[in-house]
C-alpha cells in the first residue's frame, strides 16, 4: 500500500493542514484476540478550529458557529476504531474530519422564491372537487325508497 493519501481537501484548494492536526492512538475496544491487546489501532484526531490560519475567516466564523456543540475550547475531535489496522483509522479519521469542516463551512442555502399557483389550477381543483362531492352525494341511500 502507498502512504497517507496527502492533504485532504475541504473545498475548493483548501484543505486540512497537516502540521496542525494532532493525533492520538490508543486501543480499541471490542473483540480481537491476543493482537488487540498490544496494538494501539483506534485513532483520535484532533483540530483546533479555533486558532487555525488555514481556514478563510468566513469559513472558519461558520464552522464555529455550526460546531459549537461539538467543541472543547475551539478543538474538534473525530474518532476512528472501525478498522483493525492504526493506518486505515488514520485514513478514515482524517477523511470525516474533512467531511464534517466541508460541511460546516458551507454556505448556507439560497432562500427559497415563493412562488404563485395559476389561477387556472386552483380552479381546476375546485371544479373536480365539487363533480367528486356530487358523486359521493349520489350514492347515499336517500332516493331509494
Amino acid at each position: 500500500m502507498k502512504g497517507m493519501s496527502g492533504p485532504y481537501l475541504i473545498r475548493g484548494s483548501v484543505s486540512l493542514p497537516e502540521a496542525e492536526l494532532m493525533w492520538r492512538f490508543s486501543r480499541s475496544s471490542g473483540p480481537g484476540g491476543q493482537h488487540v491487546n498490544t496494538s494501539d489501532s483506534q485513532v483520535e484526531l484532533r483540530f483546533d478550529l479555533a486558532r487555525t490560519e488555514a481556514l478563510p475567516p468566513v469559513w472558519k466564523e461558520r464552522a464555529l458557529r455550526r460546531l459549537a456543540g461539538r467543541l472543547v475550547e475551539g478543538v474538534v475531535s473525530v474518532r476512528a476504531s472501525e478498522h483493525r489496522s492504526q493506518w486505515r483509522n488514520r485514513e478514515a479519521a482524517a477523511v470525516r474530519l474533512a467531511a464534517l469542516l466541508a460541511e460546516a463551512t458551507a454556505p448556507p442555502p439560497k432562500p427559497r422564491k415563493p412562488t404563485r399557483i395559476p389561477r387556472g389550477i386552483n380552479e381546476r381543483r375546485l371544479r373536480e372537487k365539487k363533480q367528486r362531492a356530487e358523486t359521493k352525494r349520489g350514492r347515499s341511500g336517500r332516493d331509494w325508497g
